[in-house]
């Protein structure tokens, strides 16, 4: 491998926060970014600390890793990410909290990576600025916390907040930052030694996971979901998409069956279950207020729904501690009855 100059040599110190269940693959993309920009420069361009606030601390795949520094040591760096992935609003801590207030006091440049950006909005440190968070959470993310503007991006720099969706996103985001700081040359290098296609900038947009399968009329079907996506709280009648669209109600159905394997209603109602699981795990909304943002007419046909579904009810969606919680979680094969609103 040959070895690149850098444009300036301050070396940067990075910090890493890292929650209950944090996602490996995004702190891991990150972090190696930075390694490899150090050897190809041949200098500490980087400097990286991983703070957890105890021992217990696992990622989602239940790896654990040793942390490097105490709380204090993060107030040492020039920026400092938290590391986000499931069930993050339990795993944001009030001493988490307060540590994340204290470290903006200190104007340290603050970031999440992948759910961790709803680490930094819990701890009411994004309003008013743009970010990016999974799109599994970003329904969820836009319902909770109406003072953060949250976009399909893949990653956000606005001012000194620094956020990424997840996966390996935060390679694209820290590659972005070396270019910044030490030249394209040296960001395309790293980038080739992780064989990546591109540097993928921020106004890309997230992967849209029903725009798999394209073929004749699809066009149909995406429209029909984008109308779903928009009214999951005000559930529009197959009727009125089919009318929408335009198409009648049995094309509708068959060109759902083709595409989604399953009808308009049994769609739109895996939509609404999909919405309800992120806000109820994610945000701190009751059961009747998830009931209502996401259709249901009463909290009994909601949690039948639900269970339906899920295997498991709403109630018990909030008790992640649970061991045989997270058993049926792994086990559950998503088991669906098309309930009618």
């Amino acid at each position: 491998m040959s070895k690149l100059h850098p444009q300036r040599h301050k070396p940067q110190k990075i910090g890493f926060i890292l929650l209950r269940g944090f996602t490996m693959i995004t702190f891991a993309s990150a972090v190696d970014v930075l390694r490899m920009s150090n050897y190809l420069s041949q200098k500490e361009l980087y400097s990286w600390h991983i703070y957890q606030e105890n021992d217990d601390i696992c990622a989602s795949n239940g790896l654990r890793l040793e942390h490097t520094c105490d709380a204090a040591g993060l107030f040492e760096c020039d920026m400092v990410f938290v590391c986000g992935g499931i069930d993050v609003q339990s795993a944001t801590t009030p001493s988490i909290k307060t540590l994340l207030q204290q470290l903006d006091q200190q104007n340290i440049i603050l970031g999440g990576m992948c759910n961790g950006s709803v680490a930094l909005a819990v701890s009411k440190l994004l309003d008013g600025y743009r970010s990016a968070v999974h799109w599994e959470s970003l329904p969820a993310a836009k319902e909770a916390f109406t003072q953060v503007k949250f976009g399909e991006q893949l990653y956000a720099l606005d001012r000194n907040r620094y956020t990424c969706s997840g996966g390996t996103t935060s390679m694209d985001m820290m590659l972005h930052l070396i270019r910044l700081q030490h030249g394209k040359a040296l960001a395309t290098a790293v980038s080739q030694q992780f064989v990546m296609e591109r540097i993928r900038d921020d106004s890309t947009t997230q992967y849209k996971p029903h725009t798999e399968h394209i073929g004749p009329g699809y066009d149909y079907v995406h429209t029909a979901i984008e109308l779903m996506q928009a009214n999951l709280d005000e559930v529009l009648a197959m009727q009125e998409i089919a009318d929408l669209i335009p198409l009648s109600l049995r094309q509708m159905e068959r060109l759902f069956k083709r595409y989604c394997q399953m009808s308009p209603a049994q769609y739109y109602l895996r939509l609404r279950l999909q919405r309800a699981k992120e806000l109820l795990a994610q945000t701190s909304m009751s059961i009747m207020q998830v009931t209502v943002a996401c259709g249901f007419s009463t909290s009994s046909h909601f949690s039948k729904a639900y269970r339906s579904y899920y295997g498991y009810s709403p109630r018990e969606q909030r008790k992640p501690s649970d061991p045989a919680f997270q058993f049926k979680i792994a086990g559950s094969g998503g088991v669906f009855n098309a309930l009618s609103r």
